[in-house]
């Protein structure tokens, strides 16, 4: 099988890429490859930069997917979440451009974003399509999002551009898709200068009760007897 993602550590800063070749769908094994490489960043005491392929960041979960599989998936995707919300180190993004549904959702989890310019798409869109967003998705989302754009988000499924969606609070920057690559190293390398205890403890405080509702959102999934 195609690896799904490659791993580069320089400079005290681990980067980990999806490519799919096609939109990076957040398959149960795409989930996987990005946990693992997270483990490998902590174990290599890295920053994290995550990022996807040019125009495309991730388009959210792969619909392809079995109905059987869908409840591996979900935990899986809201694991890596909690997993980046609770990360030990500076986590990056370099959106490269459309961001949606469940990748969005990874954007919500990271600590800095900075998304590409252009005509792209971020957003939650998950009841444009019939789906109702999981519960771990609305705490991520109740986290990390201005208030207005909490509910606007949520309920209507708008995608946004990426000048909005860094208003919205998917974003922190927004620059050049040519300079993406530097801007997010940019971040990646003030991180370092960060004292990583402080960070890692810091992280855990401000986002308790995010991490509790996405903890809660996986036993739901997991056949609590409540709906997802």
């Amino acid at each position: 099988m195609t690896n799904l993602t490659s791993y580069e550590l320089a400079d005290g800063i681990a980067t980990i890429t999806m490519d799919d070749g096609k939109v990076n769908a957040l398959s149960p094994e795409m989930l996987g490859s990005v946990a693992a490489d997270l483990d490998r960043a902590e174990a290599d005491e890295a920053v994290v930069v995550l990022t996807g392929r040019a125009q495309t960041f991730s388009a959210g979960f792969d619909l392809r997917v079995e109905g059987e599989r869908w409840p591996e998936m979900l935990v899986a995707g809201a694991g890596l979440a909690e997993r980046m919300l609770s990360f030990p180190l500076p986590v990056v993004v370099a959106c490269n451009g459309n961001a949606i549904a469940m990748g969005g959702f990874l954007l919500l989890s990271a600590d800095h974003r900075v998304g590409a310019e252009g005509d792209f798409r971020i957003g939650l869109n998950e009841v444009m399509i019939g789906l109702t967003v999981p519960w771990f998705g609305i705490e991520i989302a109740r986290h990390r999002l201005a208030r207005p754009y909490f509910d606007r988000c949520l309920a209507t499924g708008v995608l946004l551009g990426p000048d909005e969606a860094r208003m919205a609070g998917f974003l922190d920057q927004v620059v050049d898709p040519d300079e993406l690559t530097a801007a997010a190293r940019a971040a990646a390398s003030q991180l370092i200068g960060v004292d990583q205890a402080a960070h890692s403890a810091t992280k855990l405080r401000i986002r308790e009760q995010a991490i509790a509702g996405v903890r809660d959102g996986i036993e739901r999934i997991m056949g609590t007897g409540r709906e997802w």
